[in-house]
C-alpha cells in the first residue's frame, strides 16, 4: 500500500502517542490551528464549524464525536472539516474538566445527588469513574448484541442505570458549558482567521505581482533587436 507505514508501531506506542502525541500536545495544537487557518471559506463559516466541534466535545457521544460534529456543522452551515478538527478540543488533557463541568451541571439541573457516579471530594476520581462506566456500558452493549445470536439472556438493567445516572446527566449538563466554550472559540476565531486570510491574500498578491513583473521584463528583453 502507498500510505502504509514502513515501521509498524507496537501497541504500547500507539496508546502512548494517543495520550501524548509525537512532539507533544503543543505541537499538535499548532498543527490543528494551522490547518484551521488554511481552510477555504469565510471566517464566519469556519468559526461556525469550530463552534460545532467544540460544543460536541461536551457531549457523551464518545466514538461518535466526528459524526455529531459534522451533522451539527452541516445544520449550522459551518465548515465540516473545521468541525472535525475542533473536536480535538476534547483530548486527554481536557477530559477531566469537561467531564467534571458537564456532569456536575447535569446533576445540578436535574436535582440529582453528585455522589451517585463518583463525584464528591475527588473530582478527578469522579471523572475516571465516569470513563470506566462508559467502557463498561460499551462492553454491556457488545454482550447484549452477541446474545442475539446465542442462548445467552439479554440484560439491559445496568445500561438503564448507566443512562439514568451518567449518560443523561452528562448530555443535559454539557449543553450550557458546550455553548459557552463554543461561543468563546467562535468569537476568538473569526478575527484571527480573517487576519490570517487577509495576510495570506496579501502575500499571494505580492508573489503574483512579482511573477508578472518578472515575465514582463523577460518579454521586453526578448523583444529587443539583436
Amino acid at each position: 500500500m502507498v500510505f502504509k507505514r514502513r515501521d509498524r508501531r507496537p501497541i504500547w506506542r500507539i496508546v502512548f502517542e494517543f495520550f501524548w502525541p509525537r512532539g507533544g500536545w503543543g505541537r499538535a495544537a499548532r498543527y490543528v490551528k494551522h490547518r484551521l487557518h488554511r481552510l477555504p471559506g469565510s471566517p464566519e463559516t469556519i468559526a461556525r464549524g469550530i463552534f460545532a466541534g467544540v460544543f460536541t466535545t461536551f457531549s457523551p457521544f464518545y466514538g461518535l464525536h466526528f459524526v455529531v460534529a459534522a451533522l451539527l456543522a452541516t445544520i449550522m452551515r459551518g465548515n465540516v472539516l473545521a468541525a472535525l478538527l475542533a473536536t480535538f478540543f476534547g483530548n486527554p488533557l481536557t477530559y477531566v474538566p469537561i467531564v467534571m463541568t458537564s456532569m456536575q451541571t447535569g446533576y445540578w439541573l436535574l436535582g440529582m445527588d453528585k455522589g451517585v457516579s463518583g463525584f464528591g471530594s475527588d473530582p478527578e476520581g469522579g471523572a475516571a469513574t465516569v470513563g470506566q462506566q462508559f467502557l463498561d456500558a460499551g462492553e454491556a452493549i457488545w454482550i447484549n448484541l452477541k446474545a442475539l445470536f446465542t442462548e445467552q439472556t439479554m440484560d439491559w438493567t445496568d445500561l438503564a442505570v448507566f443512562y439514568d445516572q451518567v449518560f443523561y446527566p452528562f448530555m443535559i449538563g454539557g449543553i450550557a458549558p458546550g455553548i459557552v466554550a463554543g461561543a468563546i472559540c467562535y468569537y476568538v476565531s473569526v478575527p484571527v482567521i480573517r487576519a490570517y486570510q487577509n495576510r495570506r491574500k496579501g502575500v499571494l498578491k505580492a508573489k503574483l505581482e512579482a511573477l508578472k513583473k518578472k515575465a514582463h521584463l523577460k518579454g521586453d528583453g526578448s523583444s529587443k533587436p539583436d
